[in-house]
C-alpha cells in the first residue's frame, strides 16, 4: 500500500524511538521531527484513524502491523541507502539527507537492484 512519504516519515521516526525501549508520545516526535505539537497531533489522528498506529489511554503511540511494517522498509531503505552512499565517498550528513529522499521515490524493483549491485562489490 502506498502512503504519502509524509506518514512513511512519521511510521519511521516512531519506529526508531521506539527502538530505545521508550514509550513514544506525540511531543518526542515532534521534537525529533523539529515540528509544531499541533501538526504531529493532526499527523497521529490520521494515521491512527488509517490503522498505522494506535494510542493508548496514557498517550502512547505504537505500530500497528501494517505501520510496522511500513516503518521498517523505510528504515531499511533509509540506513541502507545512507550506508551506500557513503561507501561512495559521499560525506554523511548529505548521504543521511539523499537517503531520506530516496528511500521514498524508488520503487521495491529498482531498491533490490541496488542491494543486489551493491553486494556484488
Amino acid at each position: 500500500m502506498k502512503i504519502a512519504e509524509s506518514a512513511e516519515n512519521y511510521l519511521e521516526t516512531i519506529l526508531v524511538l521506539s527502538m530505545s525501549g521508550a514509550s513514544v508520545h506525540a511531543v518526542d516526535i515532534a521534537a525529533e521531527l523539529e515540528f509544531s505539537k499541533p501538526s504531529v497531533s493532526v499527523a497521529m489522528k490520521n494515521l491512527r484513524l488509517g490503522g498505522y498506529i494506535s494510542i493508548d489511554e496514557d498517550s502512547h503511540i505504537t505500530l500497528t502491523e501494517t505501520g510496522r511494517a511500513i516503518a521498517e522498509q523505510m528504515y531499511e531503505r533509509h540506513t541502507f541507502l545512507a550506508d551506500w552512499l557513503r561507501s561512495l565517498g559521499v560525506p554523511k550528513n548529505t548521504a543521511v539527507r539523499d537517503a531520506c529522499r530516496m528511500e521514498h521515490v524508488l520503487s521495491a524493483e529498482s531498491f533490490q537492484a541496488i542491494k543486489r549491485a551493491a553486494g556484488e562489490r
